[in-house]
């Protein structure tokens, strides 16, 4: 059974910056993708970023150029660094592990962009 934790949600200002950390226990193969969701308020959930160890990194053109999606597939963790943070981007951030059994969240962390 695989579990995800995030960490590092919170207010910031537009404009700063903010890491998100997720921590994965199990099951977590490093041929597999781990990403980054967010949902906001009313809308559907959407893929911020998503990494697999071999291959570049996607990113949602929204993002692109702000956030950073970061793996260390010993600790099986994975980070999101998220830069020049603009109000839109406000949401709950979910951390996401795929594998060839089964789809894996965790509970999700919240992000206030807001002076």
């Amino acid at each position: 059974q695989v579990q995800l934790v995030e960490s590092g949600g919170g207010l910031v200002q537009p404009g700063g910056s903010l890491t998100l950390s997720c921590a994965g226990s199990g099951s977590i193969a490093s041929i597999y993708p781990m990403a980054w969701y967010r949902q906001a308020p009313g809308k559907q959930r959407e893929l911020v970023a998503q990494i697999i160890s071999v291959i570049t990194p996607f990113y949602a053109d929204s993002v692109k150029g702000r956030f950073t999606i970061a793996r260390d597939n010993v600790k099986n963790t994975v980070n999101l660094e998220m830069n020049s943070l603009k109000p839109e981007d406000m949401a709950v951030y979910y951390c996401n592990y795929k594998d060839s059994r089964s789809e894996y969240w965790g509970q999700g962390t919240q992000v206030t962009v807001s002076s």
